[in-house]
């Protein structure tokens, strides 16, 4: 039987099932998107697919710091936005 891959939210800090969280991928281009599938090649951070968690992430800018890149305040509405429609 194998192991759960286990990450670690960048909101929360809390290590929980990857399948159980949201990853958010840097791609070669640089451009940043909500990656639903977790397999979009690229650089990922993993968040909790937790309201709370999103709000920690864009008010504290926590993706930029993740990704080790600069990330503009549209993208984090873009999250935020990507985020409620997949919830609905």
């Amino acid at each position: 039987m194998k192991k759960p891959v286990v990450r670690t939210c960048i909101a929360c800090r809390q290590a929980k099932e990857k399948k159980d969280m949201l990853r958010i991928v840097r791609d070669k281009d640089g451009n940043i998107k909500l990656d639903f599938t977790g397999k979009a090649s690229g650089r990922g951070a993993y968040i909790c697919d937790n309201p709370e968690c999103i709000k920690k992430c864009v008010k504290n800018k926590l993706i930029g710091r993740a990704l080790d890149a600069n990330v503009s305040d549209e993208v984090y509405e873009y999250i935020a936005t990507e985020y409620a429609k997949s919830k609905n």
